[in-house]
C-alpha cells in the first residue's frame, strides 16, 4: 500500500514537468506584458498641446451643442468595421464545416456575402474607403 507521502513524492516531480513549459510561458508573456505597459511611461516624449488634447474619439468636441451636425464617415468607418468583422467572424466557422453543411450552408453564406458586399458597395460609392 501507498502511504501519501509516497503517492505524492512519485506524482509531484511528473506534474511538475508536465506544467513546467506552461508555466514558464506565462511568467515569459506576464514579464513582456508588464514590460510593454511600463514602457511607455518611461519612454515616451510628453510634450502636451492643444492638438494632442483635442477630442479625437468621436471627431468633435463634447461640449458643443447636441443636435449640430457632424460628417457621416464616422458612422460609415463603423459599418465598415462591422462588415469585415461578421465576414471573417462568420467565414471561418464555415470554412472548417464546409463539408458537412453542405449544399445548403453554401447558399446561406452566399446569400450572406451578397448582402455584406451590397453594403460595401454603399460605403464605397458614399466615398467612407478615402481618407483625406
Amino acid at each position: 500500500m501507498f502511504s501519501g507521502l509516497q503517492f505524492y513524492g512519485s506524482i509531484m516531480p511528473q506534474l511538475l514537468n508536465d506544467y513546467l513549459p506552461l508555466v514558464v510561458f506565462v511568467a515569459v508573456a506576464g514579464g513582456i506584458a508588464g514590460a510593454l505597459l511600463i514602457a511607455p511611461f518611461i519612454l515616451a516624449y510628453k510634450s502636451p498641446d492643444p492638438e494632442k488634447l483635442s477630442a479625437y474619439e468621436c471627431g468633435f468636441n463634447a461640449f458643443d451643442d447636441a443636435r449640430m451636425k457632424f460628417d457621416v464617415r464616422f458612422y460609415l468607418v463603423s459599418l465598415l468595421f462591422i462588415i469585415f468583422d461578421l465576414e471573417v467572424a462568420f467565414l471561418f466557422p464555415w470554412a472548417i464545416a464546409f463539408k458537412q453543411v453542405g449544399l445548403f450552408g453554401f447558399w446561406s453564406m452566399m446569400l450572406f456575402l451578397g448582402v455584406l458586399t451590397i453594403g460595401f458597395i454603399y460605403e464605397w460609392k458614399k466615398g467612407a474607403l478615402e481618407w483625406d
